[in-house]
């Protein structure tokens, strides 16, 4: 007999989860969020999953919370065997928890229990860790705290952004999700219970916290500017808007106080806490993406 799975999902990270699903299971249903605005137009548009799912001919539901009876009420009527869950965005209750009869199964990008929470790809190398991975995890009501089925590690690349280390992620992700099922369904893999003691938390990121702070030291910076990468992206006040930061390298301290900029082989740079932050590839106010020593031309200001 075949599992009936229901997917749980949202952004382009799940993509991979869903499309290795479809093409082994019986995925009957699929819960997304709902349709946002998005782009300078503001245009109300579906999360990727939700295009994915039409394509595939899978029935979709898209409620604002999963606590809602009429979402609750679809999910029972899809009679579930398996929830399998990747990068959903809400917190599953225990009621949804308890409905199929293996139940609910999570790819998270991170190897739990380090970073548990809504952004473990941005922690990871906001704090410098060499590695992250993927967990397969049986999820229960806390957040990211259920018992370990399996993991897989990956390097963190000296050019890593959020964004490329999300895309390897994904399918590494999806990968080790259509390994694991079959001996989980066959009761051979017994999940194992995460130490505590070891967790720590990724919590969400806000757009507020892309400001770049020169007091930091510009390692760091550079940290952050790879890990908010596309999103929330990395900026601080220049003319009368922000100037993106999208690349950028640290060098030597210049003697020169935190935010005093200078320009260094060429490229803007801007002094820090320790060292100094050179700037690679900016974003004007209103302009596409430029290397750092074409911007110094036009500005002179600089």
């Amino acid at each position: 007999m075949e599992t009936r799975v229901v997917f749980m999902g949202s952004p382009e990270f799940a993509l991979p989860s869903l499309q290795r699903l479809a093409a082994q299971y019986h995925v009957v249903g699929v819960v997304t969020q709902p349709d946002r605005p998005a782009g300078r137009g503001r245009v109300m548009t579906p999360p990727p999953i939700k295009i994915l799912a039409d394509q595939l001919g899978i029935a979709t539901i898209q409620p604002e919370k999963l606590r809602e009876p009429a979402a609750f009420e679809r999910l029972q009527a899809w009679q579930p065997d398996l929830i399998a869950v990747t990068a959903f965005g809400q917190i599953l209750r225990q009621n949804v928890l308890d409905l199929p009869q293996y139940g609910c199964i999570n790819v998270h990008a991170s190897l739990l229990p380090r970073w548990r929470g809504a952004a473990p790809i941005q922690a990871s190398i906001l704090q410098g860790d060499e590695r992250t991975g993927v967990t397969i995890m049986k999820m229960d009501a806390g957040m990211d705290t259920g018992p370990i089925l399996t993991q897989q590690i990956e390097e963190i690349r000296a050019e890593d952004t959020a964004g490329s280390l999300a895309e390897r992620l994904a399918v590494i992700g999806a990968d080790l999700l259509i390994d694991t099922l079959p001996g989980y369904l066959r009761g051979e893999k017994p999940p194992i219970a995460q130490d505590d003691s070891l967790a720590t938390r990724a919590s969400m990121i806000h757009k507020e916290e892309g400001l770049l702070d020169f007091q930091q030291p510009a390692e760091q910076l550079t940290r952050q500017i790879r890990a908010f990468q596309p999103w929330p992206g990395s900026f601080f006040p220049w003319m009368d808007g922000m100037l993106k930061v999208q690349q950028a390298h640290a060098a030597g301290d210049t003697g020169m106080k935190p935010g005093q900029k200078l320009v260094s082989d060429g490229f803007p740079a801007v002094a820090c806490g320790s060292g100094s932050l050179v700037l690679d590839i900016v974003q004007p106010p209103g302009k596409k993406p430029m290397p750092g020593d074409i911007f110094l031309r036009g500005a002179r200001q600089w």
